[in-house]
């Protein structure tokens, strides 16, 4: 039997009648530095009014092997079967405008079928633009503000220049498909992909979760409530001072990656995140690999 890409989705009574002109796609692919998009998801879903217009169908789309969904055995039974759940919310915002936020686990299969359906949903609902949410691993100091890279479908969709330069080949993921396909129908499509330090990747980055609410917001007219996002991310930047003064190795990169940092953002400085040679990728992935792997085993790794 053919699969539809209108066989993917559930329409909730009421859908049909909805629009929206921003939707924001929340899906972690094949990382998410940080939790950065996870916890973004959960702070808007914690803070604002929202109900499920469309649930997608995870036994086609999930590879349950892949990622085992939990349970509990108590005793002498199973109990508390959680499924995967892939679904678009409708939001409302803090000044009561409504926008649609996709979330959960990134679908393994049907890809190209699985975008058909979003481009009908997006034209069902009178979607304007789309945004994509994305923490990513980079080389920068946990004492910096965060930054993010921005893309689009098309030139100055988004404001502001990138800190990165260069071309780089990455592992695809849905949301990125998806922009590129939104792009190839004439709709715009846009994302930020906050950057996460290396050294911090496995923990929760609350200020990562936060830089991308800020720039979806600013880039949409969205109300987004960051609550104790902001808080949050100080803690652990405290923490992680305090795990990293032990430890000289970690603070020597550290402070390699805040002259980098500041350089590339000194006023008039044109260099690139891609062409900084400083400190190799390679030094630092395995100086942090070490680093992570330290804590992992004292469990002293930084919390939010």
């Amino acid at each position: 039997m053919t699969i539809e890409p209108g066989d993917l989705y559930r329409l909730e009574p009421g859908a049909d009648m909805l629009t929206a002109a921003t939707l924001v796609q929340a899906i972690p692919g094949f990382i998410d530095a940080g939790s950065a998009v996870n916890l973004a998801v959960s702070q808007l879903l914690d803070s604002l009014e929202h109900e499920v217009v469309v649930r997608f169908d995870h036994d086609v789309l999930i590879d349950y092997r892949s990622r085992r969904p939990r349970l509990t055995f108590n005793e002498d039974h199973y109990e508390d079967y959680v499924a995967p759940e892939l679904v678009l919310y409708r939001m409302t915002d803090s000044d009561g405008i409504s926008f649609l936020l996709l979330a959960g686990p990134e679908p393994d299969f049907l890809w190209d079928r699985f975008t058909e359906a979003m481009l009908d949903l997006v034209t069902r609902f009178e979607v304007q633009r789309s945004v994509g949410l994305l923490g990513i691993p980079m080389a920068m100091p946990h004492t910096r503000p965060v930054t993010v890279t921005s893309h689009a479908t098309r030139p100055g969709l988004v404001s502001g220049a990138n800190l990165w330069r260069g071309k780089v080949a990455v592992p695809a993921s849905l949301g990125a498909l998806l922009e590129i396909r939104l792009g190839d129908a004439g709709l715009d499509g846009f994302g930020f992909a906050a950057h996460v330090p290396y050294y911090l990747a496995e923990s929760d980055y609350p200020a990562a979760s936060a830089a991308l609410l800020e720039a979806t917001a600013a880039s949409t007219g969205l109300s987004l409530p960051l609550g104790d996002l902001i808080e949050a991310g100080t803690r652990v930047v405290a923490a992680a001072d305090e795990q990293l003064a032990g430890n000289e190795e970690i603070a020597r990169v550290v402070s390699t990656l805040e002259r980098q940092f500041d350089a590339l953002t000194t006023e008039g400085g044109d260099t690139g995140i891609a062409e900084l040679s400083t400190l190799s990728a390679e030094d630092i992935g395995a100086q942090v690999e070490r680093f992570l792997a330290q804590h992992d085993e004292d469990g002293s790794t930084p919390e939010s």
